[in-house]
């Protein structure tokens, strides 16, 4: 679904990516984890094309993100994103968070824009908050609201940039219970995160990312049972002691 190859870019003479290469398949789930600063959300922000890269691949689905020619908005809606900051609309109506972008992006009808968005938010646990304003909502709720309107969309792939860092630790568990269940739905999903739970549980693969380069690539049992280098045998001390 998701193919990088060679990829690197520059913040003036800064590298922040550093020739990365993976792949994630259909319906699998990778987590991205590393020490702040590793280049982990440029990383996934290079997918949808919403920073560039100076060089190297991205393919989504056969469709090369750095063409010249590549529709970015057609890119945008096949691969939905989710944001520590929930990026909601404040002066909006939840429903309306949801039902706006599929009506001006997609142009479907209202009501059947209003029936999803409704179908949505009953599946993120909040289908009696659908008439309340972002700021009413807890944290953990707008995290909940903003997946479900990437999902209305109905994206091929979701990227996750650190969805729970934002939140008070109890608000954590009711976000990563909703990604929890799509990725047992068979969504293809790409996570930025240090919640090593999380991880452990639900990904396939867990890359770990430091000074820009990816180190280590490895299914998730392995990586957590026997990482292989020993910046991530360090980084899983200090993250997993905590």
């Amino acid at each position: 679904m998701i193919n990088i190859k060679g990829l690197s870019k520059f913040y003036g003479n800064f590298q922040v990516l550093k020739g990365c290469t993976t792949h994630i398949n259909k319906g699998e789930v990778v987590v991205v984890c590393g020490p702040s600063g590793s280049g982990k959300s440029t990383l996934i922000k290079c997918i949808n094309a919403l920073e560039p890269f100076d060089s190297g691949e991205i393919h989504v689905d056969g469709v090369s993100v750095g063409a010249k020619g590549t529709d970015l908005p057609l890119l945008r809606r096949q691969v939905g994103m989710v944001f520590q900051q929930f990026e909601l609309f404040p002066h909006m109506t939840v429903m309306d968070n949801l039902v706006i972008p599929q009506t001006q992006v997609l142009k479907r009808p209202k009501a059947a824009a209003h029936e999803r968005g409704q179908r949505l938010l009953e599946r993120v646990g909040l289908g009696a908050q659908a008439s309340k304003f972002p700021g009413q909502l807890s944290g953990g709720q707008q995290q909940r609201v903003a997946i479900a309107r990437a999902l209305a969309m109905e994206p091929k792939a979701m990227l996750f940039d650190e969805p729970t860092s934002a939140l008070d630790p109890e608000m954590v568990a009711e976000v990563l219970a909703v990604m929890t269940e799509l990725a047992q739905e068979g969504m293809t999903m790409f996570c930025v995160t240090h919640e090593m739970g999380f991880a452990r549980k639900v990904a396939d693969r867990v890359l770990f990312m430091d000074a820009g380069e990816i180190i280590e690539d490895a299914p998730a049992a392995q990586f957590f049972d026997a990482p292989q280098t020993p910046r991530a045998q360090g980084f899983l001390q200090q993250i997993l002691a905590h």
